[in-house]
């Protein structure tokens, strides 16, 4: 077993592993995938959330042995490396790798604090009399663009991966979780307003967002709507034909 601790937590080390040990028969569940589960557990006295992740298949566990960064790993080296750039995701706490005698991945987790958040960006898209659900727009694209600025691409920026914390007076924290698929990459305007297909926008969010983007980027507003647009209804297209064809092979 491979174990990598924030140095914050280096003393807590055998807390830790008895985390890892104990998973399957102690904690809260938050999340039970056929891939990935997710639990709750105190660290001391600091909830923190165990992501586990599933002994990969022989093809996978040589890329990810040999050749590409396990999932828990990418999770913590992203964490640490949002965190450096001034963009809030629940802190990294550490990450285990168990592998066989010949170097092979089996199971793995990731730890970090858990987040009490009040909402994600899924109950705006619901509820289009959401409470502030323009500021809360507003402030989650200037969020989105410092992402940006940083040269992050969160391939799974969805409505559920961003945390939304109210602070009161009108002010929302935003944080980012489920990180293991993100690119490091000097984003063109094209593939910035690509990155918010997944948001699954309404026709009235796309404006919000489209408008504030353009103040901050200084980009043409007419420009920034008309690809965000194309984007975001192209996505639900072809979203929409996987599931037909899904429905119909399964008949």
């Amino acid at each position: 077993m491979r174990i990598t601790i924030h140095p914050k937590y280096k003393n807590q080390e055998e807390a830790i592993l008895q985390l890892v040990k104990t998973f399957f028969g102690e904690g809260d569940l938050v999340v039970k995938g056929s891939r990935n589960t997710i639990k709750t557990n105190f660290l001391g006295t600091e909830k923190v959330s165990i992501k586990f992740f599933q002994k990969p298949g022989i093809f996978k566990s040589l890329i990810y042995s040999f050749f590409r960064s396990t999932k828990a790993k990418r999770s913590f080296d992203y964490a640490n490396y949002l965190l450096d750039h001034a963009i809030p995701t629940p802190f990294p706490v550490a990450f285990i790798e168990e592998r066989s005698p010949l170097g092979l991945l089996g199971e793995s987790f990731y730890i970090c604090h858990q987040l009490e958040y009040d909402f994600t960006i899924r109950e705006l898209i619901h509820d289009p009399l959401f409470p502030e659900r323009k500021e809360i727009l507003e402030q989650f694209t200037a969020f989105t663009f410092k992402m940006h600025e940083a040269n992050v691409n969160f391939l799974d920026h969805s409505p559920g991966n961003t945390l939304i914390v109210n602070k009161g007076n009108g002010q929302y924290d935003f944080f980012l979780v489920d990180l293991n698929r993100m690119k490091f990459e000097n984003l063109s305007i094209e593939q910035r307003m690509d990155n918010f297909k997944k948001m699954w926008l309404s026709k009235g969010m796309v404006p919000i967002i489209a408008k504030k983007y353009a103040q901050l980027s200084q980009q043409p507003e007419d420009k920034l709507l008309s690809i965000l647009m194309e984007k975001s209804q192209e996505f639900k297209r072809k979203t929409a034909r996987k599931k037909y064809l899904k429905r119909k092979v399964g008949k």
